[in-house]
């Protein structure tokens, strides 16, 4: 085998698409930044049950496990930042009203999420704690929309969710609750036959109300259809009545209702959302409630977030990250070496082309050179 190659399902990141997830890292870091979130930078590597924290089965198979040399404990590498970012809210931070925070890291996976998703994600997100009402799920969903814009990706759906519903379903029936992690499975993927396999045995109240859920899918019409075919627990209207809510705010997107859409049930405890984009068969983005979280570190806190890969996002964005730059010789030169300085203290991108390579310039497009004219540099349009 030679040396050179790279395990399956994971990939170098090359200059020019570097560039690219870097321009798109900062335009979203910054739009945080506007709204107030703060960064943390949580470590790549933590005690294993710490990283599990409600995350569910599927959570466990994602997380690559090591023995800590130095403890002998069972260590792993994150498949997801979020229950890092609980972690710090809770015991770190420890404020007491709202909290804004941020991140951007890469996160490891067992296996891909799809025939060609890297295993190697860069995974950048924003989290808001400590008010359980839907003015954060709006405030979240609409940072998450902006940040797609900033990305260039137009004609988003907004897929909503609650996982209310399905809780409120299974609540009251011990073998509903057993088969609470396959029955999600099913609904998230649309999987009729095995949803009917399962619910063969509730009670008949319970399993038709399972299996009409995949068929709830289309405009806010449909939570009009839901309360009229779902039992009528004040639980289930409260689910209902914060998706109408959401639904008529959310501005810059089209919104669906997808009742089955529960793709990290066993994370979220309320509203949940994906992103979706033409051309793309998987969501771009997702989010959702998860109030539960803080609970495994001793202080549960409201909280809702949203996050997305930014490879991927990177992948199907028209946002041009070609470089500008300035072309200078190579010379020894007081002068040059000043202006070229203050040209790249200006922010400015200037290369100096070295003896023998003044056309090596392929990553970068020098539309302009520095030139000497009458003893001084200046910097004209390159012809």
């Amino acid at each position: 085998m030679s040396t050179w190659l790279l395990p399956e399902n994971i990939a170098d990141v090359l200059p020019s698409e570097a560039r690219k997830i870097e321009e798109l890292r900062r335009r979203l870091l910054d739009r945080f930044r506007a709204y107030g979130y703060e960064m943390v930078m949580p470590p790549m590597l933590e005690y294993l049950e710490s990283l599990l924290t409600s995350g569910g089965g599927d959570l466990n198979l994602r997380t690559f496990k090591l023995v800590d040399q130095m403890s002998g404990r069972t260590l792993g590498l994150r498949a997801d930042i979020t229950p890092q970012v609980a972690r710090i809210d809770a015991h770190l931070l420890n404020r007491q009203g709202v909290t804004r925070l941020c991140y951007a890291g890469n996160v490891l996976h067992t296996r891909p999420r799809g025939l060609h998703a890297t295993r190697e994600q860069i995974q950048i997100g924003a989290e808001i704690y400590g008010h359980a009402g839907l003015e954060a799920d709006l405030e979240i969903q609409q940072l998450m929309l902006d940040a797609l814009r900033l990305a260039g990706l137009a004609k988003v759906r907004l897929d909503l969710c609650h996982a209310g519903v399905l809780s409120a379903l299974i609540a009251n029936e011990p073998k509903a609750v057993a088969l609470g992690e396959a029955l999600y499975d099913a609904l998230a993927g649309k999987d009729v036959p095995r949803l009917d396999e399962l619910s063969a045995d509730l009670t008949p109240a319970t399993r038709d109300a399972l299996r009409v859920l995949p068929t709830l899918y289309g405009d806010a019409s449909v939570l009009t259809e839901a309360r009229a075919c779902l039992p009528a627990t004040p639980e289930i209207a409260r689910a209902l009545d914060d998706l109408a809510f959401l639904a008529a705010q959310v501005d810059g997107a089209e919104v669906m209702i997808d009742l089955a859409d529960l793709r990290g049930y066993a994370y979220h405890s309320g509203v949940m959302f994906s992103a979706y984009v033409d051309g793309v068969p998987n969501a771009v983005a997702r989010g959702g409630r998860y109030d539960k979280v803080g609970e495994a570190y001793g202080r549960a806190r409201p909280a809702t977030g949203f996050s997305l890969d930014l490879r991927e996002v990177a992948r199907i964005s028209p946002v041009e990250a070609r470089s500008s730059a300035i072309l200078a010789p190579w010379q020894h030169d007081d002068a040059l070496r000043a202006s070229v300085a203050a040209l790249r203290d200006a922010g400015e991108v200037v290369i100096q082309a070295l003896p023998g390579h003044d056309h090596d310039l392929d990553e970068f497009a020098c539309d302009r050179v520095l030139v000497e004219r009458n003893g001084a540099w200046v910097v004209e349009v390159r012809s």
